[in-house]
């Protein structure tokens, strides 16, 4: 539960955090941290309008999507703290669960017959499945490094002590702040203040919601990038830290995960369509060299 409480606190400031840094980055005043969270709780007061078009997917991916990413963030352990729930494999089921979200929040935009929102369906679900194998690629590395099969135990037993663990897991580190993004709908791959349809990914599916249902899926993105965050302080946070110490880096390391997000939209240029696929592939590539170089060195420590 301590993972869930600090990734709940620190979504609370995370996108306003991303706008302050674009908005000064780019010479502006810009809205307050709090503002995200202003529009979220308007939203949330507002009822919800459906299209006749439109059956019960529509109405539910949007509480599916949110309960999933929390769902999630309990199986992901706070630095020097127990998961709520760990068991082996839990990393696979942590994949599912995005997974699933992410599954309904498609099949909502398909529910409505838009070809609009068809088209960015489609692109979604190629992200997504270009993505996965990144992801649990670098988990099977990282279990293969430590011999344990949880991400409790695997965060547990990480010591950065030698050259292959630095790289590791600085590699490790580059890979959860791709994923996120890419997640997330944001730079390079999506760009989440683009109004022309043709180009849009995310934004496009979620047109047709509104009010209650909207904030909901703000939600939901807010936390996912709390808990990409949470696996990327359990790299850098030392586990036999004070417990103030170990609070604080993890507020640091969101303040500077946030900050990063600002000053990459503010300066990187989103790549074309045509090039996503290719970059979201080369994460995938990264992962596998790293479970390659694992691989080889513990057979030649074996032999």
């Amino acid at each position: 539960m301590t993972g869930l409480l600090a990734a709940l606190v620190t979504s609370l400031f995370f996108p306003g955090i991303i706008l302050r840094v674009k908005s000064i980055a780019s010479g502006r005043k810009g809205p307050g941290i709090l503002q995200p969270w202003k529009n979220i709780l308007l939203l949330l007061r507002k009822g919800s309008v459906f299209s006749t078009v439109t059956g019960f997917v529509f109405r539910l991916a949007p509480a599916v999507g949110l309960a999933t990413v929390l769902c999630a963030i309990l199986l992901v352990p706070f630095p020097g703290t127990p998961a709520a729930f760990s068991f082996a494999g839990d990393f696979i089921f942590l994949a599912t669960l995005l997974a699933l979200g992410k599954f309904f929040l498609i099949s909502s935009s398909l529910d409505t017959g838009s070809s609009f929102e068809g088209m960015g369906a489609s692109r979604e679900a190629l992200y997504s499945l270009l993505t996965e194998p990144a992801f649990i690629i670098l988990f099977a590395t990282l279990a293969l490094l430590t011999g344990e099969n949880s991400m409790q135990e695997i965060f547990a037993s990480l010591s950065f002590s030698g050259h292959l663990s630095f790289i590791i897991g600085f590699i490790a580190i580059y890979l959860l702040v791709q994923i996120a993004m890419i997640e997330n709908s944001r730079m390079p791959v999506d760009d989440p203040k683009t109004h022309l349809e043709l180009t849009m990914i995310h934004e496009v599916m979620i047109l047709d919601h509104s009010g209650f249902d909207l904030a909901l899926l703000h939600l939901a993105n807010t936390f996912k990038f709390a808990l990409y965050g949470l696996l990327i302080a359990n790299f850098l946070v030392p586990a036999d830290a004070a417990v103030a110490w170990r609070i604080a880096a993890f507020l640091g390391i969101q303040v500077t995960f946030a900050g990063m997000i600002g000053l990459m939209e503010s300066f990187r240029a989103r790549k074309k369509l045509a090039r996503n696929p290719q970059f979201i592939v080369t994460l995938s590539s990264i992962a596998l060299v790293a479970f390659l170089l694992v691989m080889l060195i513990r057979f030649k420590m074996a032999a």
